[in-house]
């Protein structure tokens, strides 16, 4: 064999340990989340089935003890094996990890709190919420006086939303439609948020028939109605829907500058169907009487301070599971589909999706219950934030239905809900 063929072939051994290195990275960075929390005193047991070792570092000790010692030195283990982590104490811990003990790819922090008792709820509620600043919702040409056609918001995209103008914080859609006609087509500066960031964009508005305009669909608001999943009773916050409000029509995640929980009533039901999600119609029963207010907006739900709860549901007590504790089986959710009364229904937890950390599609359910099924064909809009319910432990609640069989649904895990709520102030 010549020289040149040996080259080749340890480049291309080189190439493929490279890209197996590169793939177990990858793979082990979505397996291990960003925060996880768990109850003082309890024992977890964790399965990844990844054969590879973690280097992992504590930065606080008496906290946790894994496979049975204490974590706070320099500690390694292969993730093929199940690991044991035992809480000792409430407290905060990051952990740093390292791939095969020796590249840092990231940090976890571990919140152990005390087991807390919550109150389930299941009633639906009006929510309203208004954006932080505006949102775009399209962008248009617009002809002038002069017949030119003219696009002076081409850098702008849907999904933006304007926070500013000429450095002055933006309040309402009203506001910003004064602010264009007080312009006289000057040109005005846009504080724009997009993905996170702020940029800023010239505008000039133009002139149409003596008013002022430059070619944005914008909204600062939305209401509906959804069910509030529970609240804590020592702290008064609440948690509700279970998945994020979003856009209409950019399917952006509201930002929310203020938002309220209000009484509700249902008074129809649109029947779910195969192919046509059904819907519970509800009104507002005294937009001045508020139940809470909205602090948070996420891919898990809503969060904010219940004000007033003499009229919510006077359920029993129960206890947060973690996703370890939740069990493919039978369960009940706690859901108000006729005025404001709560019942119970059973259903089938089909499959848990135990490494999911990011968003509200955490478990597969069924709905059994041959009553539920008959008045609104399964899970329908307005039913979001359902609390679930298996072995005296609230265990998630009902995010979105499958559209092809109403029966069918995502649900998300309680811990992560309670995670979002203990994160807000």
């Amino acid at each position: 064999m010549n020289i040149a063929k040996i080259k080749v072939r340890l480049l291309t051994i080189a190439v493929i340990l490279l890209v197996l290195t590169l793939l177990t990275y990858f793979e082990i960075l979505a397996v291990f989340p960003q925060e996880l929390m768990l109850i003082e005193g309890k024992e977890y047991i964790y399965k990844f089935g990844t054969p590879m070792s973690v280097g992992i570092t504590a930065d606080k000790s008496n906290i946790l003890k894994l496979n049975g010692k204490e974590l706070c030195e320099d500690y390694k283990v292969n993730l093929n094996s199940a690991l044991k982590l035992q809480s000792n104490q409430t407290g905060k811990v990051n952990l740093k990890l390292k791939l095969f003990g020796k590249i840092p790819f990231k940090t976890l922090t571990v919140n152990v709190v005390p087991e807390t008792m919550i109150q389930p709820c299941g009633n639906t509620v009006g929510v309203k919420i208004f954006t932080k600043g505006i949102l775009v919702v399209g962008v248009s040409s617009i002809k002038g006086n002069d017949g030119n056609e003219y696009r002076p918001c081409a850098d702008i995209e849907e999904g933006d939303t304007i926070l500013s103008v000429n450095g002055k914080q933006l309040e309402n859609v009203k506001e910003f439609s004064q602010i264009i006609q007080d312009s006289n087509g000057n040109s005005l500066e846009l504080g724009i948020e997009r993905n996170s960031e702020i940029v800023n964009f010239k505008v000039i508005p133009i002139e149409i028939q003596d008013k002022y305009k430059v070619g944005l669909w914008v909204r600062d608001s939305t209401s509906g109605i959804g069910t509030l999943t529970f609240f804590d009773n020592k702290s008064k916050k609440f948690g509700a829907l279970g998945h994020g409000i979003t856009d209409v029509d950019t399917g952006s995640l509201l930002t929310v500058n203020k938002g309220d929980i209000l009484e509700s009533s249902v008074i129809s039901i649109d029947k779910g169907q195969k192919g046509e999600p059904g819907e519970l119609k509800g009104i507002f029963l005294n937009e001045e009487f508020k139940i809470g207010e909205i602090v948070e907006n996420n891919e898990c739900g809503i969060y904010g301070q219940i004000i007033n709860n003499k009229d919510l549901p006077k359920n029993a007590l129960v206890p947060i599971a973690l996703r370890e504790e939740i069990k493919e089986g039978p369960a009940i959710i706690l859901s108000n589909i006729d005025g404001r009364k709560v019942e119970s229904y059973s259903i089938d937890i089909q499959k848990v999706m135990k490494n999911n950390y990011q968003n509200s599609k955490s478990m597969i359910i069924k709905i059994t219950d041959l009553r539920l099924i008959e008045m609104t064909g399964g899970i329908v809009q307005g039913m979001s934030g359902s609390p679930i319910i298996q072995n005296g432990k609230l265990v998630g609640a009902v995010t979105h239905v499958f559209v092809n069989d109403p029966t069918r649904g995502y649900a998300v895990f309680a811990e992560l809900m309670m995670q979002n709520l203990n994160n807000i102030k």
